[in-house]
């Protein structure tokens, strides 16, 4: 019997030892197999863009993720660029564009000082356009032919790497179409528009409209299709300028209903039309015809075809959060015109992510 014992504990020690003499082996032959199969990806979905719509801009946490490392998204630290966008349209004496001008023929003065530009691109940049629609009832004379104008200038307008949304300006201005590249859909809001009744909140709809381009990359641009008399936003016109400036939109005015002549509430809203426009580089038309609302979505249309897109980066010293006035030059040229932003807003360095 003491033998039999003798065996078991003989062959419990041998088997001991074996398994342990494994362990050390399998730990000194290396870390992992190279054929063990990696790490599934993270499959989580990103955003899904709605029908006629691009997504929105790839957020920094989904590019993370998309590398493979995991972020909570509560941790992620939003970047704002403090890149100013400076849309220029140069023409020469005659009116017609000027072609051909590299950044070297530039000369940008901030606040009366030379600054450098950093950049110049020109209509390969996408537009994302919103059109603010008079629906108030101030507006009323030739109207079947405004919204025929309009369908017109999306079709003369839209690229395919362009997207446009319509806003209605009513008592409560709204969205009526969201961004889109289907200009078919654009062209059947503006259709669908009845006829104009209320009152007229146009700096509600143009502050709303800024502010809805604001994420987008691109040159971000407001067509006013309006008479311009506000009666009842709730935000003041310097509140409503310095809002589009902030937004880096540029504004285009097609002022119509001025057909029967101007009185005091036209002659100021023509005043207010025309400092959005020039302090964004855009322009004010009023046409008193038929032919010559034609012609000013037509001129639109040409001006963004022909734009020259300048950036500019600020010193940390105007990062103060105040206006800074812009006056960009042609070097090269004498003999041109220029119409570009004359100014912005600047953020304050110090200022936490919004």
């Amino acid at each position: 019997m003491n033998g039999l014992r003798g065996a078991f504990r003989g062959l419990a020690v041998f088997v001991c030892l074996s398994v342990l003499n494994l362990c050390v082996i399998g730990a000194q032959s290396g870390r992992r197999s190279d054929n063990k199969p990696p790490k599934p990806p993270n499959t989580r979905p990103g955003p899904i863009a709605e029908p006629g719509r691009s997504p929105l801009p790839q957020k920094p946490s989904d590019q993370t993720k998309a590398e493979g490392v995991e972020i909570d998204p509560n941790d992620v630290v939003r970047i704002t660029s403090n890149l100013v966008p400076i849309p220029a349209t140069i023409v020469d004496n005659r009116g017609t564009a000027v072609t051909g001008l590299t950044l070297e023929n530039f000369e940008l003065l901030v606040d009366g000082q030379p600054r450098a530009l950093s950049d110049l691109t020109r209509t390969e940049t996408s537009v994302r356009l919103a059109m603010l629609f008079d629906n108030s009832g101030s507006l009323d004379a030739a109207r079947e032919f405004e919204k025929q104008a309009a369908m017109h200038f999306f079709r003369r307008v839209m690229r395919p790497v362009d997207e446009a949304a319509i806003f209605s300006i009513e008592s409560e201005s709204y969205l009526a179409q969201p961004l889109t590249k289907d200009v078919k859909l654009l062209e059947r809001t503006i259709n669908s528009f009845g006829r104009p009744e209320g009152s007229t909140s146009l700096f509600d709809a143009i502050v709303d409209a800024a502010a809805y381009l604001r994420p987008y990359p691109g040159r971000r641009v407001l067509v006013i299709v309006s008479d311009g008399i506000e009666t009842t936003s709730r935000k003041d016109f310097d509140t409503t300028l310095q809002r589009v400036l902030s937004d880096d939109c540029q504004i285009f005015v097609v002022q119509t209903g001025l057909y029967e002549g101007a009185n005091l509430r036209a002659l100021a809203a023509e005043r207010r039309m025309e400092q959005l426009s020039s302090q964004t580089g855009g322009a004010v038309y009023i046409p008193k015809s038929v032919a010559e609302l034609t012609e000013a979505f037509d001129q639109i249309a040409a001006d963004l075809a022909q734009q020259y897109v300048l950036s500019y980066y600020p010193t940390a010293d105007e990062r103060d959060g105040r206006y800074h006035r812009l006056e960009l030059r042609v070097k090269s040229r004498k003999d041109v015109r220029i119409r570009s932003r004359r100014g912005y807003y600047s953020p304050k360095s110090s200022s936490p992510p919004e």
